[in-house]
């Protein structure tokens, strides 16, 4: 299950069938620096996302 306290980075090792969501919310950098540093929560705050809704779009593309 994802949460909002995991990277990006650490998403897309679980699974890369993840990244369109990802691109579909415009957070198209996913192998910058800040993908493998910054939380999903963090990266929502700079990205102006909701971070509650990316988290339940990433967890749909994985079937959870």
């Amino acid at each position: 299950m994802i949460t909002k306290d995991m990277s990006i980075g650490q998403v897309l090792s679980i699974s890369r069938e993840t990244a369109p969501v990802f691109m579909s919310y415009g957070m198209h950098c996913l192998a910058c620096p800040h993908a493998a540093a910054e939380t999903l929560e963090e990266a929502g705050l700079v990205h102006g996302i909701d971070v509650n809704m990316l988290v339940d779009d990433l967890n749909k593309a994985l079937g959870e």
